[in-house]
């Protein structure tokens, strides 16, 4: 089984903030896919199918805890026998280090200070190595320093929240080649669309 984890949080007041661009991107993907019937699955929200061309089930998961308690919708695949995170788990995740127009996918490394990323490798024993699709939310004129929980759980303003989903188009397609073909070939999309990693 591929899952797809969101990061974001519960609620309608956090709908439109940047910590929750995870989630949109989820709609999107189950849009582009035909799936839907989410459904309430322990400590998520998820929506499984298939993918033409693709054996395996794909489910998107939304945890229906708070950002900081994210893994724990994990636990139970991270459980299953022939389950690797390290294989079938992909990430997506708001990040305020890389400005809004941009996005990056990587097959592991550290959490940047990210709590959902922090519960995402805790639940994975301390491992690092799965798969993330970082959607920027960054501003270059927000001033160095400081606390982020403000900035992030701040609303998407009209023109940033355009210029990122202007961008589904293509993440959905490193989405689409990482369910066909892994980290490799959703970092050949990645490539092609001119995003370093």
């Amino acid at each position: 089984m591929k899952v797809i984890l969101a990061l974001g949080n519960p609620g309608k007041e956090y709908e439109h903030t940047r910590h929750n661009v995870g989630w949109w991107l989820a709609d999107h993907l189950a849009g582009h896919w035909g799936l839907d019937g989410w459904k309430r699955d322990g400590q998520a929200r998820v929506l499984s199918g298939h993918v033409p061309g693709v054996k395996e089930v794909v489910r998107i998961v939304k945890p229906q805890t708070y950002m900081n308690l994210s893994g724990g919708a994990l636990v139970q695949y991270a459980r299953r026998p022939f389950w690797s995170a390290a294989n079938d788990l992909l990430v997506l995740v708001d990040e305020a280090a890389i400005p809004v127009g941009t996005w990056r996918i990587r097959g592991e490394g550290g959490t940047s200070g990210h709590n959902g990323l922090k519960s995402v490798q805790q639940a994975l024993g301390g491992s690092q190595k799965y798969a993330r699709l970082r959607i920027g939310v960054g501003d270059p004129n927000r001033p160095p320093g400081g606390p982020l929980t403000d900035f992030v759980l701040g609303a998407v303003g009209k023109r940033d929240g355009e210029t990122i989903r202007a961008l589904f188009p293509e993440m959905t397609e490193a989405v689409d080649a990482w369910v066909r073909d892994g980290i490799k070939g959703a970092l050949d999309v990645q490539s092609r669309r001119g995003h370093a990693p």
